[in-house]
């Protein structure tokens, strides 16, 4: 459903190790607002809500709610270190026009 390049694995583990307390893995959601309709929100959280879908990958899980699952099929997400600054990338195939940000979709 969501594929996570190895860039972005590795800066899941590292957040992860990192955290100050326990951590389970990374909630990815969609929520409505941002400049082109949808903005895509991320965080570590402690555990998995029950209507999440869980995806694992070379021990990341990733917990995606039910609302944001079909906004967020067949979605790559990468780590990019650039000049300009480092984040995630999102390749997301169900989004018809993005803002400059990458951030938000419509």
């Amino acid at each position: 459903m969501i594929n996570l390049t190895d860039s972005a694995i590795n800066a899941v583990q590292t957040a992860i190790a990192s955290a100050a307390d326990p951590v389970d893995g990374l909630r990815i959601m969609v929520e409505a607002g941002g400049c082109a309709g949808y903005q895509y929100k991320m965080g570590l959280v402690r555990e998995a809500s029950p209507d999440d879908t869980v995806i694992e990958r070379s021990g990341v899980k990733v917990f995606i709610d039910n609302t944001s699952h079909e906004l967020l099929t067949g979605t790559t997400i990468d780590y990019v270190v650039a000049v300009q600054g480092s984040g995630f990338t999102f390749d997301n195939p169900n989004a018809q026009s993005s803002c400059s940000c990458g951030k938000s979709f419509g």
